[in-house]
């Protein structure tokens, strides 16, 4: 059964969303969350802080692990830090210089987190300015990725139908235009931890903006990066 304000997506893992406006658009943002093997909780991207969705976290288990994605994703992160102060938060290295407020204990990659081992593998992406790193969770063969593809469906807004069909992400998972202009700087190195990424155990996709991908997330995944030299697709 789930919790107040989280829906079930597979087994040990919950999402939930919050509406966000971006460039005049409207959006959704996505949080996961993530059961451990110690059945303590990881939250993936956090979401805006209610009392509903922390009553509906804690109802789960405890909080133990907060994770930022990358550069933009971290928001709300720290009202969840304070609100659970034994909590690891783990982020980009960078993160620490733009939100000085945050208390990070592990950046992405540093060293192997021991609460991770033979649940989630992390990967970071190369040559891409956000400094993501994205999650499988391997027990349920789900991928997590906050801004590196996109899932908005077909949205109804005027202006947000507009850009999203401008920048080549309306009714399709795929990446915006401005990001693929912008946010690469290393594509040859973005290939490699593309290729990397889709070699790892996973059906399905959590994004950080639309809807979770079911079946055919890894096809539609690569299609999504089919733009990036070096595809095999």
């Amino acid at each position: 059964m789930a919790a107040d304000g989280l829906l079930p997506f597979a087994p040990g893992v919950w999402v939930d969303s919050e509406p966000v406006r971006f460039l005049g658009m409207r959006l959704s943002a996505t949080m996961a969350v993530l059961r451990l093997t110690d059945n303590s909780l990881l939250l993936y991207s956090p979401v805006a802080m209610t009392r509903n969705r922390r009553a509906g976290v804690e109802a789960l288990g405890p909080v133990t692990h907060l994770y930022a994605p990358n550069l933009l994703h971290h928001l709300w992160v720290g009202d969840w830090a304070r609100a659970f102060p034994s909590a690891r938060l783990h982020a980009p290295g960078r993160l620490a210089r733009k939100r000085r407020d945050l208390r990070i204990d592990r950046i992405h990659g540093s060293a192997p987190e021991p609460a991770f081992a033979g649940v989630l593998d992390e990967l970071h992406i190369d040559g891409c300015r956000l400094e993501e790193s994205v999650l499988v969770y391997r027990p349920s063969r789900v991928l997590l990725m906050a801004d590196l593809v996109h899932n908005v469906g077909r949205p109804e807004h005027r202006w947000t139908q507009l850009y999203t069909r401008t920048m080549g992400f309306y009714g399709r998972v795929a990446l915006s235009r401005i990001l693929r202009w912008t946010a690469f700087s290393d594509r040859k190195a973005a290939r490699r931890s593309l290729n990397e990424l889709l070699a790892l155990p996973f059906d399905q996709l959590i994004v950080g903006h639309g809807k979770p991908v079911g079946a055919g997330a890894r096809e539609a995944l690569a299609a999504a990066y089919i733009w990036l030299p070096g595809s095999t697709a």
